[in-house]
């Protein structure tokens, strides 16, 4: 079947690419994923998979049944591109102006295709369903499109047994693949703080109530959260991403907006954090005589895998990439919309190393010059359904123990 597989993927491997290059030419904003649907339902008719639409507004389930009797396994690629002006110049840019597909959306998409097209000349083989989720959304924290799909029914009538997903990962080399038996990314959470005081002339401060200063207090205390209130050896991260106070040198604003970002992992060290950020909020503002205003969005949980099917998906990456592909890696404390399946279901979340040649000039996720080594799509592509035999031939030999 590997070999099945790997050859069938190499026939479309250009296919894959021109789909990746399509999608990078033409990038829509979470929740506005019109055309990318389309085009995503045109070549699932083209590729003989039924589908069934209406999640989340854009989103597509392909449905892949074997003729084999079996469980089923869920694949989710999301569809969504970034407000970034990119900065690349090579053949397919952006034609979009502000929008771009820098964290690899279109290419999590185009393999997700490969995947299923490639599955669906296989159908006779296959013990069981596979299910293809191109899911909207998911960089529209802290709602996100996962929930929302899930909402929509998109299990309802094929409920999977195990599910994955797969990102590409500029920070690990072509070749590699990053996979954890537990967690791999992080939960994030947002916030927003308005301290309000009194204003007045800057030569006179003890006529007003400084939230500037309770600002700058605030922001040195939030960080002892970490430090003195958390379990050293649990990563967590609190930041202080934008202030916004005053508009003139000479007068002391009576406002100040602080908004940041919490990361975790732990359930509990999150509800923990959460806890102590009020209460250390609230006492810094009455400390200064200001009032403390807290919106604050519960945001993606972490993305915590299934040890069973992460093991599964890391023999699966041996087989494809050999035996040296799966080293250790570091988990991430980026979030990522994935985590709200595997609260449902079993399942594991793999980053695919697309490092490009020359890593020196490799940017991050979200970049205006983010690009990805196009050679790893057909590997992706390859991954994604080997999984998917490996993971429905994994339950039937479980059904047949019981």
């Amino acid at each position: 079947m590997k070999k099945i597989i790997e050859s069938n993927v190499k026939q479309i491997e250009n296919e894959i690419i021109e789909n990746r290059r399509h999608l990078h030419r033409h990038p829509e904003l979470s929740n506005q994923e019109k055309e990318t649907s389309v085009f995503i339902q045109e070549k699932l008719t083209e590729y003989g998979v039924k589908y069934e639409t209406g999640f989340a507004k854009y989103g597509v389930l392909g449905i892949i049944e074997g003729t084999k009797p079996g469980k089923t396994v869920a694949l989710r690629a999301d569809m969504d591109a970034l407000p970034i002006q990119e900065q690349n110049d090579h053949e397919f840019v952006s034609e979009q102006p502000n929008v771009m597909h820098a964290c690899g959306h279109d290419a999590h998409t185009s393999m997700l295709l490969g995947a299923g097209k490639v599955l669906q000349q296989l159908k006779e083989e296959l013990q069981g369903t596979v299910l293809l989720v191109f899911q909207p959304a998911e960089e529209d924290a802290p709602i996100g499109g996962a929930g929302v799909m899930m909402k929509d029914g998109v299990f309802d009538t094929y409920t999977p047994d195990v599910i994955y997903g797969q990102h590409v990962w500029p920070y690990i080399p072509s070749g590699m693949v990053g996979i954890h038996d537990k967690e791999i990314m992080g939960a994030s959470d947002r916030f927003k703080i308005t301290l309000k005081g009194s204003g007045g002339h800057a030569s006179m401060p003890q006529q007003t109530r400084d939230p500037v200063v309770a600002a700058g207090q605030l922001i040195t205390s939030l960080q002892t959260i970490v430090s003195r209130n958390l379990d050293p050896l649990e990563a967590s991260v609190v930041t202080i991403s934008m202030l916004e106070a005053g508009s003139t040198p000479n007068i002391i604003p009576s406002e100040v907006t602080l908004q940041g970002s919490i990361r975790t992992y732990n359930p509990e060290i999150r509800e923990r954090l959460k806890e102590r950020f009020f209460t250390i909020t609230n006492q810094v503002a009455a400390a200064f005589e200001t009032e403390a205003e807290i919106d604050y969005f519960d945001g993606y949980p972490a993305t915590i895998n299934t040890p069973k099917w992460a093991q599964t998906a890391r023999e699966s990456a041996r087989k494809v990439l050999g035996e040296e592909a799966t080293p250790d890696f570091n988990p991430s404390l980026a979030g990522e919309d994935f985590g709200r399946y595997l609260q449902k279901y079993p399942g594991a979340f793999i980053w695919l190393g697309t490092q490009i040649e020359d890593k020196e000039n490799q940017a991050p996720l979200h970049d205006a010059k983010f690009k990805i080594n196009e050679k790893m799509l057909a590997s992706g592509a390859t991954l994604l359904a080997q999984v998917a035999v490996d993971a429905l031939n994994q339950l039937e030999e479980e059904g047949a123990d019981e």
